[in-house]
């Protein structure tokens, strides 16, 4: 049986909800297209089941930011997918902040087991800087989700290394999520 990963790419497209930007790159647009690398990816690989929280780069959820991050999840959970990613991208005023992290409900368990393989991945893959993985109970997607639930912070819009990375390497991004997967079941590559 394939295991269901949902993935959710963060922010609408324009309006409520939208994300991050820095050197004329859109959170949205990042995000929009990891998502999409990825459901590609895991639809190649029988063991895996792969959905998305926005099939079309117009695809707006919800008409605020609580019912677009409810969209996301009420989707996951009528699923009912087996893993729940949600991707974004960081920001942060110092333009010097750089680097992956990671989100999770609450330390120990199978999201902190993922995440710590995620982060792995994509830090060695991609050499960003390796921040962790973070504790953050107040996330509505990792509240509210119905299975383990990671926030992937791929890197920071704002530092301009990070940037030329999410605009340039969307696909080694979605590429490095695939390879953490993989390390995270114990599948060897097919």
């Amino acid at each position: 049986m394939a295991i269901k990963i949902f993935i959710d790419q963060g922010h609408n497209p324009q309006g409520v909800n939208a994300g991050a930007e820095g050197f004329g790159l859109r959170e949205q647009d990042i995000t929009y297209n990891v998502g999409i690398y990825l459901r590609d990816i895991l639809a190649n690989d029988p063991r895996f089941e792969a959905r998305v929280s926005r099939p079309t780069e117009d695809t707006v959820l919800g008409t605020t930011n609580a019912t677009s991050l409810a969209a996301r999840v009420n989707a996951a959970n009528a699923w009912p997918a087996d893993y729940f990613l949600s991707i974004h991208v960081n920001a942060n005023t110092n333009p010097n902040v750089n680097g992956t992290e990671m989100y999770i409900f609450r330390s120990g368990g199978e999201a902190q087991s993922l995440a710590e393989s995620l982060l792995d991945s994509i830090t060695t893959r991609l050499d960003t800087k390796r921040n962790g993985v973070f504790v953050r109970p107040s996330l509505y997607v990792l509240r509210r989700t119905s299975m383990p639930a990671v926030l992937l912070e791929l890197a920071y819009i704002t530092n301009e290394d990070d940037a030329e990375k999410l605009e340039d390497d969307q696909y080694a991004f979605a590429y490095s999520i695939y390879l953490g997967l993989l390390n995270y079941f114990g599948f060897n590559l097919i």
